[in-house]
């Protein structure tokens, strides 16, 4: 298991906000305790070009980015918000690139979180759309041989709106979003074109909730993807302090195992989770995922 982590990702944010400095304060000594065999790797030279932003973000929105003046009441614009953004992008692009080239998981540590962000739009903790980006980025990457296939399975409790908006309509993507709803940000209640939405309910039961996840999980396998990026986000969990849904640790290793029996190439990047039990959540997904 790789673990890609800048710990510069923790140096903006307060803890007066959900999406706060402690969510990977807390979870990297977790990890490392109970993993010391897992390899961490810090991509702080990893410099992402403003032509790979643009496969997935506007011109107008990079220069917005820099710009003093809140997005929304979620979404402030903190000092050197920019950077965080392109380095959270950064870490998810090593890791979607060490999936793919040692066919190994991988799992990106950072924040912020990217999948509300929208073409020309920063809102509900994001700024840059990593998975989005990444995704392009690597179907460009891969397909010098072929015709890559690349699909995103988000199991965050909120609908993925800015990587649906991205990704509609792109050759070669598949999009899979289980969430909320109703729930913020209003959206995903209908399927569109390459992308597939299973809305669950509040406080809908646990085995109801992961029998979405299944139909979710088997639509990305019946695509047939060559590489499978996850918008992973544990705020379904049933004591997140911002969502009311079920799921408990053992389920998030459940779809680790899902990923680790579909024998398909695959990196995960941290998108929400507010409960303090964040540590024990990522561990049981990645535990899952790295079982024997």
């Amino acid at each position: 298991m790789l673990i890609v982590h800048d710990p510069r990702c923790a140096a903006y944010g307060s803890s007066l906000r959900p999406e706060q400095p402690a969510r990977v304060l807390r979870t990297v000594p977790y990890l490392k305790g109970r993993h010391p065999e897992w390899t961490w790797f810090d991509p702080r030279e990893t410099e992402v070009a403003d032509a790979t932003l643009l496969l997935a973000h506007s011109p107008a929105h990079l220069r917005r980015l820099v710009q003093k003046e809140d997005f929304d009441g979620d979404t402030p614009a903190l000092p050197e918000i920019a950077s965080h953004a392109r380095r959270a992008v950064g870490g998810a692009l090593a890791a979607a690139y060490y999936a793919w080239s040692h066919r190994s998981p991988a799992f990106s540590l950072m924040r912020p979180p990217g999948h509300h962000a929208m073409q020309d739009q920063a809102m509900g903790f994001c700024y840059l759309n990593s998975v989005a980006v990444t995704a392009l980025a690597m179907q460009a990457e891969m397909g010098e041989s072929s015709a890559p296939r690349v699909a995103v399975w988000d199991f965050d409790a909120h609908h993925g709106n800015g990587t649906q908006a991205i990704l509609r309509r792109r050759p070669g993507i598949f999009f899979a979003s289980v969430h909320q709803y109703p729930g913020y940000p209003g959206t995903g209640t209908e399927d569109e074109d390459n992308c597939r939405n299973w809305p669950v309910r509040p406080q809908t039961p646990r085995a109801q909730h992961m029998a979405a996840l299944r139909e979710s999980w088997e639509a990305v396998l019946a695509f047939r993807p060559d590489l499978i990026l996850v918008s992973a986000g544990f705020d379904a969990y049933a004591q997140d302090p911002i969502t009311e849904m079920t799921l408990e640790a053992e389920d998030f290793a459940e779809l680790g195992r899902w990923l680790k029996a579909g024998s398909i190439p695959a990196a995960a990047l941290l998108e929400g989770g507010y409960s303090d039990d964040l540590p024990a959540l990522v561990d049981a997904f990645l535990t899952g995922w790295e079982a024997e």
